[in-house]
């Protein structure tokens, strides 16, 4: 069994697409692989599993973790369909502000990893998706951050058009501009 490590242009964001086989009985994949991933120079060291399952129009992000609970991330749509969405967050980099929108979806059985430093988000295109990703850090609540999901400063392209479904935390969040000062 392979993966196909697709480079998204964002340092350290990858596409991963397995290997998918498909019969009579149905398909079979592997959805991650330890040596795989370290070979794609991918080292992350899981700890934790996350499933959330949202209906039509929900958005939820950009979130992420300070440091020193920052996250990387690897996301996969198990069941109906998802725009996700990774964006830079680490002031230094050359990629600064900039995001990557990738459809993922129980058809095509990709993921996206997600490195340390980016806010992440997604939007639930299906009736109802459900989304799970492996964390290289449990989850903090004193670290737990996130951007407005519109912030201009951002601008990014959900691919939506429509008004999503937001959680009132998630309403609530601060711009960029207020999260660097």
């Amino acid at each position: 069994m392979a993966f196909e490590f697709i480079n998204s242009g964002l340092d350290g964001v990858m596409l991963v697409k397995p290997e998918i086989f498909s019969d009579k009985r149905g398909v079979f994949s592997e959805v991650y692989k330890s040596s795989g991933f370290k070979s794609a120079g991918i080292p992350a060291d899981f700890v934790q599993d996350n499933c959330s399952v949202s209906k039509y129009g929900v958005l939820r992000g950009i979130h992420y973790q300070k440091t020193p609970y920052a996250q990387a991330k690897l996301v996969r749509c198990v069941y109906g369909k998802i725009y996700d969405v990774a964006v830079d967050l680490r002031p230094a980099s050359k990629t600064f502000k900039k995001f990557i929108r990738v459809e993922l979806s129980e058809e095509n059985g990709n993921a996206l990893f997600i490195p340390k430093g980016f806010g992440h988000g997604f939007v639930a295109l299906s009736k109802e998706a459900v989304v799970v990703y492996k964390t290289d850090c449990e989850y903090n609540p004193d670290a737990d951050c996130g951007i407005f999901w519109a912030d201009k400063d951002l601008d990014i392209d959900w691919g939506i058009d429509f008004e999503p479904v937001l959680s009132d935390k998630d309403l609530a969040l601060p711009r960029l501009e207020e999260v660097l000062v």
